[in-house]
């Protein structure tokens, strides 16, 4: 959906062609799946959070026989986990995003054998809120939109707060009666939402602005 929203954006002659990342309900990282979003959202359209997991191992492994480890946590190590928890950690998303509720998830080690197939997982290639600090502040202003009802929501602001830490320039917007692909559902006949809509219009309002 992402994609054919970007593929719009970049045949508009009016837009200007000038570098910056735009993300649109970005998924940023496979360490952590239980975060408040995913927690709050397991159950929403379009993207269920076993999905989410699902599409990440399929795009790695090319198969989803680890859904289950790396549902409950225990794909990575522990001491992995602490390590990167600076930057992936329910404690870095604001309170007023917990409100619907949130239980913090026990932190679980795992065997040998499941992290050689998951270790990619920790690459910032795959997952971008993993990259070191100097990696960080080389990236572009960035536009990022986020929608409440969305399980990658918490991607998002924790990948926000890392740009903005490094002196990124970010605009963001979130919608909060959003979920995921909503800007492609707004001038739809039988499927229209009007906030997908202030979503894409954001977007390229930001671009105007470049």
């Amino acid at each position: 959906l992402a994609a054919a929203v970007s593929q719009t954006l970049a045949g508009r002659s009016d837009l200007p062609k000038l570098r910056a990342q735009i993300l649109i309900y970005p998924g940023l990282q496979a360490l952590d799946f239980n975060l408040p979003s995913y927690q709050q959202n397991r159950g929403v359209p379009l993207l269920f959070r076993e999905r989410a997991a699902f599409y990440m191992l399929q795009y790695l492994n090319g198969n989803a026989s680890n859904l289950e480890e790396v549902l409950e946590g225990s794909h990575i190590p522990i001491d992995i986990k602490l390590n990167y928890r600076k930057w992936v950690s329910p404690d870095n998303i604001p309170e007023k995003f917990k409100v619907r509720g949130y239980k913090p998830h026990v932190l679980l080690d795992c065997t040998t054998e499941v992290y050689e197939t998951m270790k990619r997982f920790c690459e910032p290639n795959l997952c971008p809120l993993l990259a070191e600090d100097a990696l960080i502040q080389q990236l572009p202003e960035t536009f990022m939109l986020t929608c409440e009802y969305d399980v990658l929501r918490d991607d998002g602001l924790l990948y926000k707060k890392r740009l903005e830490d490094n002196d990124v320039r970010v605009t963001w917007y979130h919608l909060e009666d959003g979920f995921h692909g909503i800007i492609n559902s707004f001038n739809n006949d039988w499927f229209s939402f009007s906030s997908g809509k202030r979503g894409l219009d954001n977007i390229m309002n930001f671009l105007k602005s470049l």
